[in-house]
């Protein structure tokens, strides 16, 4: 693995880290922006919490590496309804408030964060 790759690597891990301990330390922030027809939005929200963690550590594994990116892929692209859903209902859960700009911002950066972990599953180029 480049050095350039393991550093995104070990940055990703991290962000997932963080971002799957905030489930558990600011539940109720990420209920409230759970899109309504969605079914038990608490489990939802520990269930992707525990995904982030695992899926993120799963990444500093080597042989677990690509299926971790491709699960990360997957989830990042499975909890996008709830970004749209705070955008377009501007929905401001204490602990999370952001201007109706930010909301909207936050829904590329999604993509950015699944292109990031796509990259991750790509295996590197030999010799060249």
């Amino acid at each position: 693995m480049s050095m350039l790759k393991r550093v995104f690597c070990v940055l990703l891990t991290v962000v997932m880290l963080l971002a799957g301990a905030a489930h558990f330390t600011m539940t109720a922030t990420y209920v409230a922006i759970m899109p309504s027809f969605l079914p038990f939005p608490l489990a939802l929200v520990y269930l992707s919490g525990v995904l982030e963690i695992v899926l993120g550590l799963g990444l500093q594994i080597p042989a677990l590496r690509r299926l971790a990116a491709w699960g990360l892929v997957a989830l990042l692209i499975a909890v996008l309804p709830a970004n749209i859903n705070q955008a377009v209902h501007n929905l401001q859960p204490e602990g999370l408030q952001m201007s109706q700009t930010m909301l909207w911002v936050r829904i590329p950066m999604q993509l950015v964060f699944i292109a990031w972990a796509f990259w991750l599953t790509r295996p590197e180029r030999q010799g060249g």
